[in-house]
């Protein structure tokens, strides 16, 4: 796996270079991966794309072998876009239009890449984003916060027993460990990848950094429910709405043409995510829910699709197209259609 050292950090990545002589005039495609993950997940897309595109996959500031600078969660999703950029300008490719493709966060981290470089995007292909309005907190499509501090989002919001196991390494089938978590969220339960693949994105995923600085970040205590704000630090807090803002990207010129791809059975981003306060509430299971008039389920899919409407009404152009068998990674659940699918995105903005 090579490395590079870039003007912000060391970042290692995945490469699947062009195989033609001329590779200057190949689609230059870089693939961001999400939460609790690494570029690992994307070894079987890149196997799968033309031979003649040129494909990166990076791992992020905190994931996998790149160097592990901490995480200023005040800048929102930035640390990440700016990061990302520097990647492609260290490779000698900032004069090339790039075809971004993201997977959960990575989906929220190329949004904002687009809206710092519109002009460098070629095609953005969103694959179960982050909604533009982050993660927790949030009551309706325009994104409007539940309370003043953003109570129910942040580093506060994770389940504690999930980051032990992580920072253990543990590769167990404990309900609430990281082999648990892929199975049943990241994957439509019952959706069996090979062993070896398996263990491979097990390994990924352990590969988290974790600390304040890092996964899940910090928090502060809160008047409001569910009694938790975000703090500074960390990843969890650069999801938080109170950082991370990209309805912006409704606005940018030029406007590269975008494909939204999500499951039909998707569990952790959707209209009533599991891993959202509002909904855990609503089900009982966290006690003292205020009501759906104080904080609902976060609308996330919702949000998405106003802020993409938007950017239709402005004369840009998106599909969205919903993958019935899969959950959060249409990706490696439907894997033949996403790559048609993909493939066709990306030929028709070249």
């Amino acid at each position: 796996m090579p490395e590079i050292r870039t003007s912000r950090l060391r970042v290692h990545y995945l490469e699947r270079s062009a195989v033609r002589a001329s590779s200057a005039a190949a689609p230059l495609v870089l693939l961001v991966h999400g939460n609790v993950s690494s570029s690992l997940f994307y070894r079987p897309l890149m196997a799968a794309l033309p031979p003649e595109w040129h494909v990166l996959a990076p791992d992020l500031r905190g994931y996998g072998e790149t160097e592990p600078l901490p995480i200023d969660g005040t800048h929102g999703l930035r640390d990440w876009s700016l990061d990302l950029w520097s990647f492609v300008d260290a490779l000698g490719f900032g004069d090339r239009p790039v075809h971004l493709a993201g997977w959960s966060m990575g989906g929220g981290v190329i949004a904002q890449m687009a809206i710092d470089r519109p002009e460098a995007v070629a095609s953005l292909t969103l694959i179960s984003p982050l909604s533009p309005y982050g993660f927790g907190g949030t009551r309706d499509p325009e994104g409007t916060p539940c309370f003043s501090d953003y109570a129910g989002s942040g580093g506060g919001t994770v389940n504690r027993d999930f980051v032990r196991l992580l920072a253990a390494g543990d590769r167990s089938n404990d309900p609430n460990g990281p082999r648990a978590v892929m199975l049943n969220f990241y994957v439509k339960p019952g959706f069996r990848p090979d062993p070896a693949v398996e263990e491979e994105w097990l390994t990924a995923m352990l590969s988290t950094r974790i600390g304040d600085d890092f996964y899940p970040g910090d928090f502060v205590p809160s008047p409001n429910w569910p009694g938790v704000a975000p703090g500074l630090r960390g990843v969890n807090n650069a999801m938080s709405p109170k950082y991370v803002n990209l309805s912006g990207l409704a606005e940018i010129h030029p406007q590269p043409p975008i494909l939204w791809v999500r499951g039909a059975h998707d569990q952790i981003v959707s209209e009533r995510s599991l891993m959202d306060f509002g909904t855990l509430g609503e089900m009982g299971i966290v006690p003292g829910w205020p009501g759906a008039e104080t904080v609902p389920p976060q609308p996330m899919v919702s949000q998405t699709r106003f802020v993409l409407d938007r950017y239709r009404a402005s004369g840009g152009r998106y599909v969205e197209v919903v993958f019935e068998h899969s959950a959060h990674s249409p990706h490696l659940e439907e894997a033949d259609r996403f790559v048609e699918l993909f493939v066709s995105h990306v030929c028709s903005a070249c």
